[in-house]
């Protein structure tokens, strides 16, 4: 076997091989910025792009079959699509439930779960022949996962953009890593030597967001993008003020002004087992309404700006397809010493 060829195989895990991609490198989900040409370029490059179905019907207003073909016609290599299964309105549900009938037809073979219990999706991927991956933060989380029978766990961890969790990365892995299925490391990789590092430590992939915001393939504003190379980690905060959970975000003069709790009465039905949904949905009413207005085209102090720690590792806004390269090439590198 040649040098490069020994090197190459460090590329190979669980997770490259089920997902049939070159490199072990997910880019996450992320409401508003998952717009095709990023998706496309990711999976292009060799990683895989996962389609965030609210943004590409609401903010990028693409009918969503549509908008598969989009994302078609850019690339052909495999792409997978995230699915929000929190228990939630009705109609919600319907159409989240079309989406993903839509999307198996369409060819599409992987789904990353978040935020319920994905054994619905689990059900009917898994008659198509495909596989799904859930966001976890801790045990209790992963093991009912296990029990709806999911493929793969994407470990949350405290330095994770959006929906961040509260453990690191490494107390992540040794915690799930008897469950006898793919980890996927979320939070904190934003430059090569993580991600690395991630995959030496035990993980069979990475999964970013924040990383591929600061690309031009993204269609989030010049500002934002701006913001997250500027940002460094000790400028991430969390606030319960988006959907009722704790979001990851940059700080600023907005951040400091609103402060990053609940209000009382939010506190109050956030803690019901029944109006915590409600609660929650409408802060995500009111959250997807304000990015869609402003973070995708232009920035203003009253964004919520999510990012993870990961900020730390960005330097400059460059291409998705090199960052994937040149991720990749660090673990060969790596390999061949």
């Amino acid at each position: 076997m040649s040098e490069t060829d020994s090197g190459r195989g460090a590329l190979e895990t669980v997770v490259s091989r089920q997902l049939d991609i070159e490199v072990p490198l997910i880019c996450g989900a992320m409401y508003p910025c998952s717009n095709p040409e990023l998706v496309a370029a990711v999976s292009e490059a060799g990683g895989m792009g996962i389609i965030q179905p609210l943004s590409l019907v609401y903010v990028y207003g693409h009918e969503f079959r549509q908008g598969l073909a989009e994302i078609r016609r850019l690339t052909a290599k495999p792409v997978g699509m995230n699915v929000v299964v929190e228990r939630s309105a009705k109609i919600y549900r319907e159409r989240m439930q079309s989406y993903v009938d839509v999307a198996l037809e369409e060819g599409i073979r992987f789904f990353v779960t978040s935020l319920g219990n994905p054994r619905w999706v689990v059900d009917k991927v898994h008659q198509a022949g495909g596989l799904v991956y859930h966001d976890v933060t801790e045990r209790k989380w992963a093991d009912k996962a296990m029990e709806a029978r999911v493929d793969g766990l994407i470990a949350v961890n405290d330095r994770a953009g959006g929906h961040a969790g509260a453990k690191g990365s490494t107390q992540l892995l040794d915690e799930l890593g008897d469950l006898e299925v793919p980890l996927v490391c979320a939070g904190g990789v934003g430059d090569e030597a993580a991600f690395a590092r991630a995959l030496r430590a035990g993980y069979s992939a990475v999964q970013m967001g924040t990383r591929f915001i600061a690309t031009p393939e993204c269609r989030a504003s010049d500002d934002y993008k701006s913001a997250i190379v500027k940002a460094k980690a000790k400028d991430i905060v969390l606030t319960d003020r988006i959907t009722g959970v704790p979001v990851s975000v940059i700080r600023t003069p907005y951040i400091d002004r609103v402060g990053t709790d609940a209000g009382p009465v939010a506190r109050w039905l956030l803690k019901g087992r029944k109006t915590k949904h409600w609660m929650r949905m409408v802060y995500s009413l009111q959250a997807l309404w304000s990015l869609k207005r402003s973070s995708v085209r232009s920035f203003s102090y009253r964004d919520y700006l999510q990012a993870g720690k990961s900020v730390e590792g960005v330097e400059a806004v460059e291409p998705a397809g090199l960052v994937v390269e040149r991720f990749a090439d660090a673990v060969v590198r790596g390999a061949r010493v």
